[in-house]
């Protein structure tokens, strides 16, 4: 008996709240830093630390010592959930559900012997309060995600990780052309590539389906407004 493990990126794969989480990111970024965000890296594909990191160099904050950074990492993070806890009410007022993206997991839910979770670079309260604001929640197990803003790993090993996880869990192995990373951006293709697993990239992020493809995608598609595509994509050959 085949077991599916399908993994998924939240931001620009399933919703759009990029506007509200710029705005709390700045406010994180000054309260913890004492600098105004000036610039924001580029954040697609990228996790939470990553963006943190990249952030202090791009505006200019000055570290005493190199490690200053990393004592930084764990303030930041636990303000920006602040932050963003703070603007719940607008990931929907401002943000988006992208298309298809409901429907979607709930026509994975329905197929046999199938783990649904994510592989995100958001933390865990942050991914979650995404999740919760759209009710995509009710349709992942997010007691087995693995969580980069979270996590002290890149998204690759914690693909590997997260897989891990849910073997224990669910005490049945899934196999690497069993595990799916459904994800929208050419970063999230390799971390694909790194925790052995198929990639099923979609072209509802800022990368194009060509880029997509060019960069090693399985299969490539424009959106989530077609579940049959997709579950057919899932159930092929996943032995």
């Amino acid at each position: 008996m085949i077991h599916l493990l399908v993994l998924w990126n939240i931001d620009l794969t399933l919703v759009d709240v990029v506007k509200v989480t710029r705005a709390a990111y700045a406010e994180a970024f000054a309260t913890i830093t004492g600098r105004p965000l000036v610039q924001l890296p580029q954040m697609a594909g990228r996790t939470e630390p990553e963006v943190f990191f990249d952030a202090l160099a791009l505006n200019g904050v000055s570290l005493r010592d190199p490690d200053e950074s990393e004592r930084l990492l764990a303030p930041f993070g636990a303000e920006l959930a602040t932050s963003l806890a703070a603007r719940r009410d607008l990931l929907t007022t401002q943000g988006q559900l992208l298309p298809g993206a409901a429907e979607s997991l709930a026509a994975v839910a329905r197929l046999p012997n199938v783990v649904q979770s994510v592989l995100t670079g958001s933390s865990r309260p942050n991914a979650a309060l995404k999740l919760r604001a759209f009710g995509l929640d009710r349709y992942l197990d997010l007691t087995v995600g693995g969580f980069a803003g979270s996590d002290p790993y890149p998204k690759g090993a914690l693909l590997r990780v997260t897989r891990q996880r849910a073997e224990e869990k669910y005490q049945v192995a899934f196999t690497e052309r069993a595990t799916v990373y459904v994800a929208d951006s050419p970063r999230d293709v390799e971390a694909a590539k790194i925790g052995g697993a198929r990639s099923l990239a979609v072209a509802s992020g800022r990368a194009s389906s060509a880029e997509l493809r060019d960069a090693g995608a399985d299969a490539v598609l424009p959106d989530l407004t077609d579940p049959t595509a997709l579950t057919a994509f899932l159930t092929a050959a996943p032995a």
